[in-house]
């Protein structure tokens, strides 16, 4: 599977369920240190409250605490852009997981401190991506 970099992240398609996904994504991210925050589940939110229907779309916020701790430390309002979005979404050739890019974050913030901070992030999570 080849790895497409999107304006604002990089994503790829498996040739897996959801769940599938959802499982191996599971399982890459604790080995690059981060660990899920948070599981937001668009699609269902959509149903529910719009009794609309999309295909399976679920963010994962996940954090990286020593990279975290960091970045608060050189720019406490950083939590605005905490955690670090994973998403999965159902498409008709599998399942598209995608990652935010970091670096772009820190770049956004115009606080030289964090730029090593996000390219590791970014690298941390690519790895992510390239290992499901």
């Amino acid at each position: 599977m080849q790895t497409t970099a999107l304006k604002y992240g990089f994503a790829r398609t498996l040739n897996l369920s959801f769940d599938q996904a959802l499982e191996r994504v599971k399982g890459a991210l604790p080995k690059e240190g981060f660990g899920i925050q948070a599981e937001i589940d668009i699609s269902r939110a959509l149903k529910e409250k719009l009794g609309v229907d999309v295909p399976r779309l679920l963010i994962l916020g996940v954090c990286n605490p020593p990279i975290a701790y960091r970045a608060l430390q050189a720019e406490p309002e950083i939590g605005l852009l905490l955690p670090c979005n994973v998403t999965l979404r159902q498409t008709a050739e599998g399942t598209e997981v995608a990652v935010i890019d970091a670096g772009k974050m820190m770049e956004f913030v115009e606080n030289p401190a964090l730029k090593p901070l996000g390219d590791e992030v970014k690298r941390r999570l690519q790895t992510v991506l390239e290992s499901v």
